[in-house]
């Protein structure tokens, strides 16, 4: 049995290919607009970076929650689809708990791993962190099923 982040894909090879730079990673106009900055993949995890700007803030200048659950969601799916499998998968669940906030202009890091591989659902952790106080801001599980 092949460990998480031993194996490779051709997305994560992709992916790898463009860390540390703004690029249309994905096929997802949801995701391209969130403006993701790639910092490591592996079979089963992603790492991705977010600047908060204007539009994803709330009145008080904090990263909107709405916002901070659509980051988790879309990672998550970027690291179900960086397993290569030939279907698509939905998100069926989405569990969030909101820890600290992040303000406009601060970076924040996604960072995912996937607890289990099945053939219909994938479990996926994601903690989202910011990095310059080395605070955790929230922490998301999700199963995504694979569409028939």
């Amino acid at each position: 049995m092949t460990k998480m982040g031993q194996k490779t894909t051709k997305i994560i090879e992709k992916i790898k290919s463009v860390i540390g730079k703004e690029e249309q990673l994905s096929p997802s106009p949801f995701m391209n607009w969130l403006k993701p900055v790639a910092l490591a993949a592996e079979y089963g995890s992603l790492t991705f970076e977010y600047k908060i700007r204007e539009e994803l803030t709330n009145p008080m200048g904090h990263l909107h929650g709405g916002v901070i659950a659509g980051m988790i969601d879309d990672i998550m799916g970027a690291t179900v689809y960086s397993l290569d499998k030939s279907d698509y998968f939905v998100t069926v669940n989405l569990s969030v708990d909101y820890f600290a906030p992040a303000m406009l202009g601060d970076v924040v890091q996604a960072v995912t791993k996937v607890v289990k591989e099945g053939r219909t659902i994938v479990n996926v952790e994601c903690e989202l962190w910011l990095p310059a106080k080395k605070r955790l801001l929230a922490k998301a599980s999700s199963n995504l099923m694979r569409l028939q």
